[in-house]
């Protein structure tokens, strides 16, 4: 629940596994520690696991490569056996003075890495003797634990541990505690020079990360957050960072003096008035900053690297070097890249939104279009079809498209009026079904929620430029199908799956629900219909959709079981944008529900974690699992972000 050092996070960890696997051999690492040779790093661990096996506590000391007042040391002792490479530890040195430091690298000491291994039950035998309290409270907070989505959360005993570090809980103590002396490359990222040093550089020794340039610089840091730019002029070993709405400007010599500093600006702060950043303003901020990300970085970007110039149509994805994936193309991805260019349009970007929305159209048209009026699944980088089939998702992206272009360019409205009412022809003749609503494809008896969805809000887009009968009744068919047949009133959910009579599928698959759609299908229902049924089923959706929301994480998750235990704990992009869009939504009465205003804070931070990337206007499908943003950034999340952004900006030009 909180920070409490690493002694209380270490014993907690250690018997937590000790209560799982009696003998097991920890290896407990920092995560912010920088090893840039892994198979040294697996033969450090291999040459200490026996004698951690044996019982001993071993530290991993680095031998220095200069004197550092910014890491603690150890002085190593006699070989544990003859032979052996772990020494027993004789002492722990705290951070020194600089003399202090230069002595003690030329009497063999090494750097205190704080990385470890041990025995659980040999951590927990120590903590006994030496941090008996912690253990005990460690001991209530894991009786107090919960697990959810594969994360173990302590109980809020944990908060009356003692906030201390393993090394002065333990380790200085102990009998137990040996070294094993490694050479390898380590640092521990503790200061901004470190960073320097191991961050990949340019000719001029500069390391540059986010929308940043250095000119006529030598040997500078310079990190820029997303939303910000920094220009660098005629520096030499200076740090420029900005984060969190903070700048910092130092030479490398002296970001050592940060901690001081900072302590000093808080004391400054402390004595003045406290602006308050209540969940409006934060909102308000996310859209000056996400608009700018959107119109600067992200539509420029896709129109330039996204697009297929030569060939026409939309690349599925783009590589971290902006290098197209060469993956077939998918209708939705052609339809949802021509919605994006064309809703840009409708909202004021100044950019080449008119050709960027006309390269998709005349691509659709002459590549995906079949004789019957529906458009085929996919075709290859040359146009060639490489799956004729049709599907009802894909038939309602290509509605979509056709009426944000018409609503866009109202010159081009009539004739895309006809072709959307062939389609939408050709879709009542292909998938409709006997029990009402709509096959999900052409062949095969599968009914499935995303197509009626994204159908109905293809009807829904047509009924906002054309309230004739054709989009209407479409709209209205949908809606009365949803609230009749598909939605779970008694849980305020929806599953993904149905039979022939719009049950719930048998099986796993029919007890499938997923947090994103039910975002999606709450804002839908607000678009359709004020009546008070409509609203009534609206609000579930949004409620059950935030049980959906990882309290751990604040991610919303992939997907649910019927019970809303966890299925799939995985978090992608997509969800979090409908929730942004959504939680906006029920949030513009913020007085009546500033719960939901604080949700749209919430949700907006969150969606913004996937946007922070080495290059500007690309995303990770995925927080986490690419640090590097190296993994594609695929073109279809696109659609979900505009829908976010738009739905944050309203059309503001203060960008």
């Amino acid at each position: 629940p909180e920070g409490r050092e690493s002694g209380p996070a270490l014993v907690a960890a250690a018997a937590w596994i000790a209560g799982r696997y009696p003998d097991a051999v920890v290896v407990a690492v920092a995560s912010d520690h920088y090893i840039p040779d892994d198979a040294a790093f697996a033969a450090a661990v291999s040459a200490a696991i026996g004698a951690a096996d044996q019982g001993e506590i071993v530290t991993f000391g680095v031998a220095p490569t200069a004197p550092s007042v910014a890491y603690g040391y150890v002085r190593p002792g006699a070989p544990l056996t003859a032979g052996s490479a772990v020494r027993r530890v004789d002492a722990f040195v705290e951070k020194p003075a600089a003399g202090r430091a230069r002595d003690l690298v030329a009497s063999g000491c090494l750097w205190n890495t704080g990385n470890f291994m041990f025995r659980a039950d040999a951590l927990l035998a120590e903590a006994e003797l030496y941090a008996p309290a912690i253990l005990a409270t460690v001991r209530r907070a894991l009786d107090q634990a919960e697990e959810h989505a594969g994360i173990v959360r302590l109980g809020p005993a944990f908060r009356e541990a003692e906030k201390i570090s393993v090394d002065f809980a333990i380790m200085e103590k102990t009998r137990r505690a040996a070294v094993l002396p490694i050479s390898y490359a380590w640092s521990d990222l503790g200061s901004w020079d470190a960073v320097w040093t191991a961050s990949p550089r340019d000719a001029a020794g500069n390391a540059v990360s986010g929308r940043a340039v250095a000119r006529d610089s030598r040997g500078c840091l310079i990190r820029a957050e997303a939303g910000t730019e920094i220009v660098a002029l005629g520096l030499q070993n200076v740090a420029v960072i900005v984060r969190d709405g903070q700048v910092l400007v130092s030479g490398l010599s002296h970001v050592a003096a940060l901690k001081p500093a900072l302590e000093a600006l808080t004391a400054h702060r402390d004595d003045q008035a406290k602006p308050v950043v209540d969940d409006a303003t934060s909102v308000e901020r996310a859209a000056v900053r996400l608009t700018r990300w959107l119109w600067r970085d992200a539509l420029p970007l896709w129109w330039s690297f996204g697009a297929d110039h030569e060939n026409g149509g939309f690349h599925e994805a783009l590589t971290h070097d902006l290098t197209p994936t060469g993956a077939d193309r998918r209708t939705r991805v052609q339809a949802r890249q021509t919605f994006v260019y064309a809703t840009a349009g409708l909202h004021g970007w100044p950019g080449p939104w008119r050709a960027a929305m006309n390269h998709g159209l005349a691509y659709l048209f002459a590549h995906y279009e079949r004789p019957d009026g529906l458009y085929r699944a996919a075709v290859g980088s040359t146009g060639v079809a490489v799956d004729d089939g049709a599907a009802l998702y894909d038939q309602a992206f290509v509605l979509l498209a056709l009426a944000t272009a018409a609503r866009a360019d109202p010159a081009q409205a009539a004739t895309l009026d006809r072709r959307a009412r062939r389609v939408m022809d050709a879709v009542r003749g292909t998938f409709a079904h006997a029990a009402g609503g709509y096959r999900a494809h052409e062949t095969g008896r599968q009914f499935r929620l995303d197509p009626i969805m994204h159908l109905l809000e293809a009807a829904l887009a047509w009924r906002g430029i054309d309230d004739s009968a054709c989009w209407r009744d479409l709209a209205d068919e949908l809606g009365a199908l949803f609230l009749d047949k598909l939605f779970d009133s008694a849980a305020g959910s929806v599953r993904e799956d149905f039979d022939g009579d719009w049950r719930p599928a048998p099986g796993l698959v029919g007890r499938i629900i997923r947090p994103g759609h039910l975002f999606e299908w709450a804002w839908l229902l607000r678009q359709w219909s004020s009546r008070a049924d409509v609203e009534a089923a609206a609000a579930a959706l949004m409620n059950a959709g935030d049980r959906g929301v990882d309290p751990a994480t604040d991610l919303a998750m992939d997907v649910l079981l019927d019970d809303f235990t966890v299925h799939e704990s995985a978090s992608r992009l997509w969800p979090q944008a409908e929730r942004v869009r959504s939680q906006l939504l029920f949030a513009r009465d913020a007085a009546a529900d500033p719960a939901r205003l604080r949700a749209a804070a919430r949700s907006t931070a969150a969606l913004e974690r996937y946007l922070d990337t080495p290059v500007a206007g690309l995303w990770r499908d995925t927080p986490g699992a690419d640090p590097a943003g190296d993994a594609p950034a695929p073109a279809s999340s696109l659609y979900h972000i505009v829908g976010a952004v738009t739905a944050l900006g309203q059309g503001r030009t203060d960008r």
